[in-house]
């Protein structure tokens, strides 16, 4: 399962990150790189933090595979894609609920705190995502007021919540992943935001 929920995460953010990169109107290398990173970057980041090395898709190409299907995948169905944004933001929710819980669960491989496996989960999550905005020269959307990485961390803290209840990890992870991704639909649609700060 926990396998399942990391080729998932690696496809929707591959999507997400070729989406992105056909809205900025890049080529097909420039289309790929921005999948690349989105879908690889943020585990990159951990693997190299734990002192995982090689990293984790230099060791199993699957993840480079399925990187692939998602670039493939998106060019295809581009066409049919007309609400670019929806689609852009559903597959980026995806992504988000899923790598979560699998910065987390290196975390934990390793005997980290569980408040550094939730930082180490939601730099997962995030951090692609970062490297994709800033390369298509975007404000991150962490930085932004909508709420993103937030998420991140309260559904780190559900995880280590239930827990405690010895759960079978495979519903752990869809409780835990369905709860990041519900929030995350519901803060879009109800406009949920932190707080801004403006300099006078």
């Amino acid at each position: 399962m926990f396998y399942l929920i990391q080729i998932i995460g690696v496809l929707a953010f591959s999507m997400s990150g070729a989406l992105t990169a056909m809205n900025k109107r890049m080529d097909i290398f420039g289309i790929f790189i921005i999948a690349f990173v989105t879908a690889l970057g943020g585990g990159t980041l951990r693997d190299v933090l734990i002192g995982k090395t090689p990293v984790g898709w230099m060791e199993d190409l699957t993840y480079v595979n399925f990187v692939i299907a998602g670039f493939v995948l998106a060019i295809i169905f581009r066409k049919k894609l007309e609400h670019l944004r929806v689609s852009l933001f559903l597959f980026d929710t995806i992504g988000l609920g899923v790598f979560t819980l699998i910065g987390i669960e290196k975390g934990i491989s390793v005997g980290l705190h569980p408040v550094i496996c939730i930082a180490i989960g939601t730099m997962t999550a995030c951090f692609g995502g970062v490297i994709r905005d800033i390369l298509c020269n975007e404000i991150p959307v962490i930085f932004r007021k909508e709420v993103y990485a937030t998420i991140c961390i309260f559904g780190g803290i559900v995880y280590f919540g239930l827990k405690t209840f010895n759960l079978n990890d495979d519903i752990l992870y869809l409780i835990t992943s369905s709860i990041i991704i519900s929030i995350r639909l519901m803060a879009v649609k109800f406009k949920w935001a932190l707080p801004t700060l403006q300099h006078k």
